[in-house]
């Protein structure tokens, strides 16, 4: 292993100790690559991660097209239909499904995908998400047209700190109880405590495994 091998590894350690601390049990850490290089992805892997986590389905092609990966990827940026095709051959669950149309061109291009629902709780701008009123509805389409709906997904707000995302938070434990499912994604580098003490099972964390994230690139702008 490499030096930095070592150093994600022992991250990915403090990470799982804030888990702890949160009183988390049995919560995944998908580590975030994305603009990481595909050596990030391989880090996180060596140090016991079995998938990793992708935004932008440009660099998911280049990063990781034509290779064999022993690990996991979870596409969790917005994700446009026209991009479906691209990713089907890599992704191994899409964590942003929140409209009818996508639920259809995941049908035809990847059937029987593994997919979570992305609720939304904020309504800010760009976040994507399924109002979690229409989630129910959401969830029949996405069974009757043969996807593998394993859960849900919510980001939380960008301003108020941690105790603002509290609130959206526990409302999509709520649902996600309600309706029956496993898995919930939820919480970042910093508001990971208040997911777990909220009921999240996989908290999605980068720059804490990382550091600090590079530019985009013209890749995937």
């Amino acid at each position: 292993m490499s030096e930095y091998d070592d150093l994600v590894a022992e991250r990915l350690a403090a990470v799982r100790e804030r888990i702890t601390r949160a009183g988390g049990v049995g919560v995944t850490v998908l580590p975030v690559t994305k603009t990481f290089g595909i050596e990030a992805c391989w880090a996180a892997h060596r140090a016991g991660c079995t998938a990793v986590g992708e935004n932008y389905a440009q660099e998911v092609a280049a990063k990781l097209g034509g290779q064999t990966l022993p690990f996991g990827v979870h596409f969790i940026g917005q994700l446009q239909t026209n991009k479906v095709r691209q990713l089907a051959p890599l992704v191994t669950v899409y964590e942003t499904v929140d409209r009818p149309s996508l639920v259809a061109e995941l049908a035809k291009r990847a059937p029987g995908a593994a997919v979570l629902l992305q609720v939304s709780t904020v309504g800010e701008v760009g976040k994507g998400g399924c109002p979690i009123a229409d989630v129910p509805a959401l969830l029949d389409t996405a069974r009757a047209a043969g996807l593998e709906v394993r859960g849900l997904m919510t980001v939380g707000p960008t301003e108020g700190g941690p105790e603002a995302a509290r609130p959206g938070f526990r409302a999509v434990r709520a649902l996600l109880d309600r309706v029956g499912l496993a898995v919930l994604s939820m919480g970042m580098t910093d508001d990971l405590e208040v997911a777990v003490q909220e009921g999240s099972t996989q908290v999605r964390v980068g720059s804490a495994l990382f550091g600090a994230r590079p530019p985009l690139s013209t890749l995937v702008r």
